[in-house]
Formats: C-alpha cells, structure tokens, sequence
C-alpha cells in the first residue's frame, strides 16, 4: 500500500471549496457539524473538567477555575471549524495550523466572528504549514506567523493544554504519525492530553490491524487496532476512546481517543 503523498494532499485540499461543506466532503448542510461539534467539547470536557467555564458536575467538588489561560493547537484546521465550534468555546489561546492558502485565508477572513475574538478575550494565532513539517515542542518564532486575531498571543509562552488532530493524521504515513505523537506529547503541558478523532476501517479479523487507501486525496484510513499500534510505538497512554454516535449512515465508524 503506498504511503500519503504531501504535495497530492495539497493539490486535493486546494480544490475544495473552502467552506463547511467543502471541508466536510458534502456533509457541512445537514446535522453532522454540530453532532460532531458537540460531542467532541463534552469528549474534551469528560478528560479535563477544568476547561469548564461556567459551574458544571463534570467539575470536581471543591475545584477552581485557574487563573492562567490554556492552549490548544488544532492539528490540519482546514477553515478553522474545529477552532470556531469546539476549541474557542473551552480555550482561550488557539494556534491553528493549516498548509492550504485558500483554506487559511478563509480562516483568517471569518475569524472575527468567532468566540471572544471581537471582544479580544481570546486569540487564535495561524501557522501555515504542513503538520509534517511541524513540531509542536519547539517555540513558535515570528517566520511561522501567517496572522493573528483576538488578544494579543504570548509566543514565549510554550506548550499546549489540548492539541486536536481531527480527519489529518490519516494524510501521515505511520513513522509520520509515530514522530507527531512523540513529539506533541513533549509539548504537553500538566495534566493535558493529545486528542485524535479519526475514520476507522472494519477489521477482517478482530484485533489485527487493516488500513485503506484513497487514492483520490492521498489518505490512509487504519482501523482501530491500526491506530492502538501506533500509539503503543509512539510511547503515548490511551486515556479514554470513544465512538462517534449521531453521524449519518454509510459513512466510517469514527472514534475519539484521548492521549498522554
């Protein structure tokens, strides 16, 4: 089976239209943004109750809100949705990290109605480039910024609470998706967590690894098992894992899994 392919993932993404529909293969009009949306801030919130900003039983008895503003990255943000209908709502830092102008431009563009962005509460600082070209432990220095919205962004402050890979890292070959892993957990601040939401294949044989490939965009899809192995190889604990409900029928099954 042949690996992604960079620059034909480009090319493919470069071609879409650069709206929810466009990134969403079809599906941007009907009820699976906000199902998909939803879920994935109640997944977060389930691991990391402080995120929660209003009072809430997912927190602990006794717990407070802290002081010091938390991070995310969103891993292969397309047009920012993930930014815009889950990240923006539990985080007040965001770096969204895209490598298709006509997608980040259309980022960049509507950005200003996203959450706390007008008000300057929060900040959403863009990086164009691939994610295979990217580590997420290394300091963020001024040639990487494409744009930046909201609050004023502290680059020289490191790491990330949250960082949120959804639908990209089939777009990696497995030593790809091996190095980001590794890499993404170095940058992890205390108590935070890797979050991949990705299409799982079915398996002939329960428990033994199978994987797909698109030749249209250049993407492997791995089945559950295939993704568990990666993430044995790549040294990070499986948190939490679950299955996406509410999607339309005929599509992959997919799951949410939380790492450290």
């Amino acid at each position: 089976m042949p690996n992604p392919d960079l620059q034909h993932g480009l090319d493919y993404w470069a071609q879409q239209e650069a709206s929810i529909d466009g990134v969403l293969g079809g599906y941007g009009n009907g009820s699976l943004p906000r199902v998909d949306a939803l879920s994935s801030r109640l997944f977060l919130l389930s691991v990391l109750p402080n995120l929660c900003k209003t009072p809430s039983p997912l927190r602990k008895l006794g717990s407070t809100t802290e002081k010091r503003r938390f991070r995310a990255l969103d891993a292969g943000a397309g047009i920012g949705r993930v930014t815009d209908t889950v990240l923006l709502h539990l985080f007040d830092e965001v770096v969204l990290l895209e490598p298709v102008q006509s997608l980040i431009a259309q980022a960049v563009a509507s950005s200003i109605t996203w959450k706390g962005i007008a008000s300057k509460q929060n900040s959403v600082l863009f990086i164009k480039q691939p994610l295979q070209h990217y580590n997420p432990s290394s300091a963020i220095t001024d040639g990487q910024v494409f744009a930046q919205t909201g609050a004023v962004f502290d680059t020289t402050q490191s790491g990330f609470d949250v960082i949120l890979t959804q639908w990209m890292l089939g777009h990696l070959s497995d030593r790809q998706v091996i190095k980001f892993l590794r890499q993404a957990k170095e940058s992890l601040r205390t108590r935070g967590i890797i979050m991949v939401k990705e299409n799982c294949c079915s398996e002939e044989m329960p428990g033994e690894p199978e994987t797909t490939y698109d030749s249209d965009d250049s993407s492997i899809t791995r089945s559950d098992s295939g993704w568990k192995q990666l993430f044995g190889q790549a040294g990070v604990t499986l948190v939490k894992e679950e299955v996406q409900k509410g999607f339309p029928e005929g599509l992959y099954e997919v799951k949410s899994y939380a790492l450290r």
